[in-house]
């Protein structure tokens, strides 16, 4: 089982690194992609139940972070803005919390007040899941599921907005997904 988690992982890293990427100068590459969102589930930070299924229909933004990355916390405020921003276009956004205690990660949620669930992934499965090497890591998956976008490495608002609004624009895609 575990070969076969470290063959996904390694299938999703090359793919990921083949993808056609387009360089920023705000920012690290964006890597566009045309791939199903992998069913995304697992507990929030509150250990509730969640489900990356409970997005289906809305363009989705994923963002992988840490409370002990400094970029991801450099960023918080412009995901959290953004979420505000794009709420009432169809945009929800879901944050993935990699390998914290779950009370750092409910007191950087609380410090920043973000306002998307995020879930608790202390065991880093979600990495092999989606193919990030590093943190942060953000993806934006159209209404049908399909990840457009990755960017592996700090975002900013001028590299995302431009990425979530063409995808809003293109609406859901025919590729079936995951999630």
């Amino acid at each position: 089982m575990v070969c076969m988690r470290r063959l996904l992982s390694l299938i999703i890293a090359a793919s990921l690194l083949a993808a056609c990427t387009t360089a920023s100068a705000s920012g690290p590459p964006v890597h566009r992609l045309d791939e199903p969102l992998p069913l995304l589930e697992g507990d929030d930070l509150e250990g509730r139940p969640l489900s990356s299924s409970e997005f289906a229909g809305s363009v989705l933004v994923v963002n992988a972070w840490s409370t002990t990355c400094k970029p991801c916390e450099d960023e918080t405020p412009m995901l959290v803005g953004l979420s505000e921003r794009y709420a009432d276009d169809g945009v929800a956004f879901l944050g993935i919390d990699h390998v914290d205690f779950v009370a750092d990660a409910q007191r950087f949620v609380e410090r920043y007040e973000v306002p998307y669930p995020s879930f608790a992934d202390q065991a880093g499965r979600f990495a092999a899941v989606l193919g990030y090497p590093g943190l942060p890591a953000t993806y934006v998956v159209d209404a049908g599921g399909t990840i457009r976008y990755a960017v592996l490495g700090p975002v900013t608002e001028e590299v995302l907005v431009p990425l979530i609004d063409e995808v809003l624009a293109a609406g859901a895609s025919p590729t079936p997904s995951a999630a």
